[in-house]
């Protein structure tokens, strides 16, 4: 069963950022571009965004890593910005900040699964900025930003773990979770590992700062 996220943040215009590295099935792709206005890919995120059958929005980035830049023949030519080698913001934040530019207040990241570690840590760092990304999908999680309260549904038996976004996560509540969370306060550098979904819905609040749910994957990449 599918499974479908409600939270305290619905109702914002929606993008879709594919970048870089492992990322979720096709299928999986397809689905989170459903849902979203635009759809952008970063360098080497177009490969997977053709491959899932899908043409995008914005292509950005410095195309290091596209491992044939004739790809971008596909894609009508006013649609890709090309940026140098040597700049400021990696290809990431540059896919986020032009598709705020262009309205899109909850983004969602697909890719970035695998490869180098500290590409890995960087992404994981856009959590903790003033403008976070709401998602993130790579091969083996699905990940959420929860503020105030989110609900999902078709997760039971799956493997769950949350962390603090910011100095610390407080105030908290769940139901559907084996270990439920309800009066735990998680410092940076703390967390919940590998809990698990007992029920057909689950639901978290958290009423002082923000948490990292990450939802493990089975067989889906």
């Amino acid at each position: 069963m599918a499974s479908r996220a409600r939270g305290s943040r619905e109702g914002g215009q929606r993008g879709l950022l594919v970048i870089g590295g492992a990322g979720p099935a096709a299928a999986s792709l397809r689905e989170a571009a459903r849902g979203a206005c635009l759809v952008a890919a970063a360098d080497a995120g177009l490969v997977r965004i053709l491959e899932a059958g899908l043409l995008p929005d914005l292509v950005v980035g410095d195309m290091d890593s596209l491992p044939d830049r004739t790809l971008l023949n596909r894609v009508p030519a006013e649609r890709v910005f090309v940026f140098p080698e040597d700049k400021d913001e990696t290809d990431t934040e540059i896919g986020m900040r032009m598709l705020r530019e262009r309205g899109c207040t909850e983004i969602t990241l697909a890719g970035g699964g695998g490869g180098r570690m500290d590409h890995l840590l960087a992404v994981a760092l856009l959590f903790e900025r003033r403008t976070p990304p709401v998602r993130w999908l790579t091969d083996t999680a699905d990940m959420y930003l929860v503020q105030g309260e989110a609900e999902f549904d078709g997760w039971e038996g799956s493997i769950v773990s949350v962390f603090p976004v910011g100095a610390r996560a407080a105030r908290m509540k769940s139901d559907g979770l084996r270990w439920p969370l309800d009066g735990l306060v998680f410092r940076r550098g703390y967390g919940g590992v590998s809990n698990r979904v007992v029920g057909e819905r689950m639901r978290i609040s958290v009423r002082t700062g923000k948490l990292l749910l990450v939802r493990g994957l089975a067989g889906d990449g």
